[in-house]
């Protein structure tokens, strides 16, 4: 099948989701767009701050994408198009979209706060606590999953002739570099010029994309250059800062700036499809990827894999922690959460459908089968996807294979720092939440020890210097377990918005078959990581003893434990909603 018909394909039936689906579920949930929000109910100018729609969707579009739906489907491609199609247009209407526009629905019925409120409001004080636990330890992941990846796009080998400072003709990683520390400052200005200068939205977007531009042509003339260790301490820094800082400075203005990067990279990946179409056969640039290649690859069997590893392309709990913890707050208005709830996902889903194809037409690269006849993944996917799109246009080595490359990794790593600050600012809200009693508002509420530990600075550090050190490990080691925890994640977010809804009386029965479904597909892939771990430690095979493996062990059995624990009080919940 050709790619052109594949994306014609995902963006006919996510269409057709949105429209029809998105519409039904706004109105059994009872959307009123009349009904004042929580940014204008509990504006505080730092977290609470209402935002115009295209803003919000720029904040939260950029922060659920990250690197998500360009890492997670490139390395499930080893199942073929078919799984990964299906399950990127299925997951993403009936799952993702679902779990994602639910998240937020209850979330500004709940004065814009977490999904552990939520929890709290119809399981109980004790399921939110452990809810908390859980999510801290996914944001941990989420944080040393995406370091890792901006790390990596933004590198400069140990081995190179430079290895700090500014550089003449740049690598792509260098080049990648500068245009993310420039667009860091970008979006400063255009902050300060947007709330405190007065300046409309569109004369201040104008000054934004000029900016973007000017950026990127100086970032492709000089690059500047740090190791991998030397990004990574960078990256923590800015990310406990970015944090911290009202988001109308940093948060707001980025992810909406960046949000132009990503239309833009789905504009030029889609025209990528559109024109080696109608030329790639003369360049011998044709889709390749098998259908489907059988039931276990390497990577492990089709369930639970491949719904793990695509992640985001479809569903991710990550999204719901966004959509209670930052984008709750800024929505202006109801009438606007089914754009930016559930028209996010199923964009990213086709962003997903969009890394498929890249990795498709460059699947001799990337993908080769072992002595066993099954088939792997080597290297990067944030590489597959811009070398794959890059090849659409041009034979590498070109100027115009090498620019476009540039641009679409410039891309990935802007969503990637994009949810990584959105995670830890996530974090900071989850962690003073833990530490705080029945009443207490804040961590100035809060007495001696508990006080210490509420505060967002020592939450935000603990969690920033975890995530880092985590993220010096390999992303392999990282992503499967990212994965596994991130969807069971979005079973429980799934839960929670189920319980809620059936306690305030409204149709919830649309949650119970993708509740199951993602809590059963996850549990079981913590279970086999968990059995594998101790089997080669029980052997003492070569490696097993690495710090890397008792950390996935540790995860993997903490995560079960506490997700088992919170199914069960979900259970007894809706047993005591048939009763009634």
């Amino acid at each position: 099948m050709s790619a052109l018909l594949i994306i014609i394909a995902a963006i006919v039936l996510l269409l057709v989701g949105y429209i029809f689906y998105g519409s039904w579920l706004a109105k059994q949930w009872g959307i009123d767009p009349k009904r004042k929000t929580p940014a204008y109910e509990k504006q505080d100018g730092v977290d609470y701050v209402p935002a115009k729609p295209a803003v919000l969707m720029g904040h939260h579009f950029s922060s659920i994408a990250g690197a998500g739906p360009i890492n997670g489907p490139i390395q499930a491609a080893v199942f073929g198009w078919v799984p990964v199609f299906l399950w990127c247009v299925v997951g993403g209407i009936f799952f993702g979209g679902l779990q994602d526009f639910g998240s937020l629905f209850a979330s500004i019925r709940h004065d814009g706060k977490t999904v552990g409120e939520i929890i709290k409001d119809s399981m109980g004080s004790k399921s939110k606590k452990l809810f908390i636990i859980f999510a801290l330890l996914v944001l941990i992941l989420v944080i040393a999953s995406f370091v890792n990846v901006v790390a990596s796009t933004f590198l400069t080998a140990a081995d190179a002739p430079k290895t700090f400072g500014f550089t003449a003709n740049p690598t792509g990683n260098q080049t990648t570099a500068i245009i993310s520390l420039l667009f860091i400052v970008l979006a400063v200005v255009y902050g300060i010029l947007t709330n405190k200068c007065g300046m409309k939205t569109l004369p201040a977007t104008i000054i934004g994309i000029v900016g973007i531009v000017a950026i990127v042509i100086l970032g492709l003339n000089c690059g500047f250059a740090m190791t991998r260790t030397a990004w990574i301490v960078f990256i923590g820094l800015y990310i406990a800062v970015a944090s911290l800082i009202p988001v109308w400075i940093m948060l707001q203005p980025r992810d909406y700036l960046s949000s132009f990067l990503l239309y833009a990279m789905i504009i030029l990946a889609l025209a990528g499809i559109v024109f080696s179409a109608f030329t790639g056969s003369a360049r011998n640039v044709t889709f390749t990827l098998p259908a489907f290649t059988g039931w276990n690859q390497k990577i492990g069997p089709l369930f639970p894999t491949l719904f793990i590893t695509i992640a985001c392309g479809a569903c991710s709990g990550f999204h719901s922690l966004i959509a209670t913890g930052t984008s709750s707050k800024q929505l202006d208005s109801e009438a606007h959460a089914k754009a930016i709830g559930y028209g996010s996902m199923l964009i990213e889903s086709a962003l997903g459908v969009i890394s498929l194809i890249a990795v498709g037409v460059v699947s001799s690269q990337f993908l080769s089968q072992n002595d066993a006849g099954q088939w792997v993944f080597a290297g990067s996917p944030p590489n597959a996807f811009g070398t794959g799109i890059a090849t659409m246009f041009s034979a590498p080595g070109s100027t115009v294979f090498n620019t476009v490359k540039a641009l679409l990794t410039l891309a990935v790593s802007v969503f990637a720092l994009t949810s990584l600050d959105t995670a830890t600012r996530l974090s900071r809200f989850m962690f003073s939440e833990l530490f705080l009693k029945e009443g207490e508002e804040s961590w100035k509420d809060a007495s001696g020890v508990r006080k210490v530990l509420a505060n967002p600075l020592f939450g935000t550090a603990l969690m920033v210097i975890i995530g880092c050190i985590l993220g010096g490990l390999s992303l392999s080691q990282i992503w499967g377990l990212f994965g596994a925890a991130n969807q069971l994640l979005a079973g429980i977010a799934l839960m929670a918005v189920a319980a809620w809804l059936g306690n305030v009386g409204k149709n919830n029965k649309m949650f119970f078959i993708p509740m199951v479904f993602m809590l059963a597909a996850t549990l079981t892939s913590l279970i086999i990581t968990i059995i594998g771990k101790i089997k080669d430690m029980a052997i003492a095979k070569a490696g097993a003893f690495a710090w890397g493996n008792w950390f996935q062990l540790f995860f993997a059995a903490a995560m079960s434990i506490l997700a088992i624990i919170l199914v069960i009080e979900g259970a007894k919940t809706f047993a005591k909603q048939i009763k009634k």
